[in-house]
């Protein structure tokens, strides 16, 4: 069962391997194993997107009927895998040329910019901004947490994203499903340099979650909440 299971997805794991021949000599045999998708619901442009390999993605992108927004059983297009994958610029420059959608949700309602937000990856993140795409990535997409891409940058303590996202026009005090704002996540992440960013661009120190606690009252650390404090009244903020 095991070898037949194998040798019917044979060009997801040739995608994944990176073997770009026999993924053109599967293709050449038959063409419709591009659409092929596996027990996950993967194409094999998502494997090959999963394991960076943009030769195989211009491979499989060529293909009649190619998708770039095809979504496996989790709503993940290629796109999304992209901005998710370290150093794929080029898979996404690829997906993005062809048409790939930046504002597409997945099952849990993210978009490619949230994981690009996550993974501080600031030169996809200009580009989608900007429209390198067909479209522009919009800032304003909640997931089902009730997060905006701007919570995610937050949480990591990215103050150049935070500037990004801001700069696009990103909700700053808008809260989550747990009513926490962006300086709720920076703060209780221990991120002071991204307390203050989000405070000098207009967040509200005082804005409480569903437990009733301000963003200040989540430092992890005493020497953190100090920081913040200190930092905030240098640059005349009030807390």
């Amino acid at each position: 069962m095991e070898n037949a299971t194998e040798s019917k997805y044979a060009i997801h794991a040739a995608a994944r391997e990176g073997r770009i021949a026999a993924v053109e000599s599967l293709l050449q045999a038959n063409s419709k194993l591009a659409q092929l998708k596996d027990d996950d619901g993967r194409l094999p442009i998502h494997w090959a997107v999963s394991y960076n390999h943009p030769e195989i993605v211009s491979l499989l992108i060529s293909q009649k009927g190619f998708d770039p927004d095809a979504e496996d059983d989790s709503g993940w297009t290629p796109l999304m895998i992209a901005a998710s994958v370290k150093d794929a610029d080029k898979v996404a420059d690829i997906l993005l040329a062809r048409g790939a959608d930046v504002n597409q949700t997945n099952n849990n309602g993210q978009t490619s910019l949230h994981f690009i937000a996550s993974k501080t990856n600031l030169d996809l993140a200009r580009k989608l901004l900007e429209g390198g795409g067909a479209q522009a990535a919009s800032t304003r997409v909640r997931d089902k947490r009730g997060q905006y891409p701007l919570h995610r940058a937050a949480a990591v303590g990215s103050v150049p994203m935070l500037n990004l996202l801001i700069k696009h026009r990103s909700p700053i005090n808008a809260t989550d499903s747990a009513g926490q704002t962006a300086l709720h996540h920076a703060i209780a992440e221990g991120h002071g340099d991204a307390a203050i960013a989000l405070l000098k661009a207009g967040a509200e120190a005082g804005k409480k979650d569903v437990d009733g606690c301000t963003p200040l009252e989540l430092a992890p650390a005493k020497d953190v909440r100090e920081y913040i404090v200190r930092k905030a009244e240098e640059d005349g903020i009030e807390l």
